[in-house]
């Protein structure tokens, strides 16, 4: 059965951002029996773990780690809404295995949409040092029983491709163990969980799967998890054409999920099946959002060039949905990157207070016939 065509999309949650408070509530309201505080954040909030399944295979899962990376918690949510409409399905997963999935690791982060917690610590580089309290929470857990695998939930900016024309909708990485790369068994236990992921998705979303740089963190939560003998997948959602509010990542990242569960509870930490991996292109840092190109500037001499543009997305406190605000990133010859969107400005008026485009600034000109 093709998951795709049964995914449902959980219609309390429309948005990209999602109020910690909200989700607080329904988990409250509607997964109170499965729910469990693990800990409160730096400013107090809960953090909540839902534990589901009966089966031997135990596996931990976290989102918003990140809290500006909402797709994961979008995911786990989406995913027990499809799950609950076909029994059989969920009755068939969740008898295979047990599945602790932390929701909202940065509550902090998350209210505010930033990747930092509200002390200013990247909870994937606290690893070692431990300076955030929701990276203990996070360690606590993992050392309290023993987990077959672990899905470590992320998403990554529009700037990737899997090959200079697609974008990298969905990433995933076998993280190193060291500084060599070493292809251990625990990596080829993760390589063939998501090999099967790639199989069960690349007619759907072809050239659009591509695989993370597994250059080792020494200080990455991945990276140091898998070095402890845990094999811990990493997820990355990405970019989807015409859709900044991710609702097309959102939809394949939860069946990429679903997938990834199903063949763990398949494979019971076999590795077969995981040079496939090999084959998912590397993910190449092709794109800006917008480039205009050949823009003539107001200047006594002649002066044209390209302008690369990039969204950053902002949260301002009474919205439901994030803003996504232009800032000039680069200004020159910008032949070496494609934009989303390519606006040629041959021809037409360059409107501004400035001569010159403001690097980093947000963008203040007009292009005009």
């Amino acid at each position: 059965m093709n998951f795709e065509h049964l995914y449902t999309p959980n219609p309390d949650f429309p948005n990209r951002y999602i109020s910690p408070e909200k989700l607080f509530t329904y988990l409250q309201t509607n997964l109170s029996d499965y729910i469990q505080e693990i800990g409160r954040s730096y400013l107090d909030k809960p953090i909540y773990k839902l534990s589901i399944g009966s089966g031997a295979t135990n596996v931990l899962a976290w989102s918003q780690m990140h809290g500006n990376e909402s797709n994961a918690t979008h995911a786990m949510l989406d995913l027990l809404i499809t799950l609950d409409q076909h029994q059989e399905l969920k009755e068939d997963l969740f008898s295979t295995i047990t599945l602790d999935f932390i929701f909202m690791l940065n509550p902090d982060g998350s209210e505010r949409w930033t990747r930092l917690t509200a002390a200013e610590i990247d909870l994937n580089r606290d690893f070692h040092n431990e300076s955030s309290t929701e990276i203990k929470f996070l360690k606590n857990l993992v050392s309290s029983k023993k987990y077959d695998y672990a899905l470590n939930l992320h998403e990554q900016r529009t700037i990737f491709t899997t090959d200079g024309v697609h974008p990298a909708t969905l990433s995933f990485l076998a993280p190193s163990e060291n500084e060599e790369r070493t292809v251990t068994e625990n990596r080829k236990k993760c390589m063939a969980v998501i090999a099967k992921v790639y199989e069960a998705l690349k007619e759907s979303i072809p050239y659009q799967i591509g695989r993370y740089t597994d250059e080792f963190y020494p200080t990455s939560t991945g990276d140091n998890f898998i070095k402890a003998g845990m094999p811990t997948i990493l997820f990355e959602g990405g970019h989807f054409i015409d859709d900044y509010t991710r609702k097309g990542t959102r939809k394949y990242y939860t069946v990429a999920l679903y997938y990834a569960l199903k063949a763990i509870s398949e494979l019971k930490s076999d590795t077969k099946g995981w040079e496939k991996y090999l084959e998912i292109p590397e993910n190449q840092e092709t794109h800006y959002d917008i480039i205009y190109r050949n823009v003539k500037l107001n200047t006594d001499h002649e002066c044209i060039l390209d302008i690369a543009v990039q969204y950053r997305e902002i949260f301002e406190e009474g919205k439901d949905e994030i803003s996504f605000v232009p800032f000039v990133i680069e200004a020159g010859e910008v032949k070496r990157k494609k934009g989303w969107l390519e606006i040629d400005c041959t021809g037409k008026r360059f409107v501004s207070d400035t001569k010159y485009p403001k690097l980093d600034a947000e963008v203040s000109f007009k292009i005009e016939e």
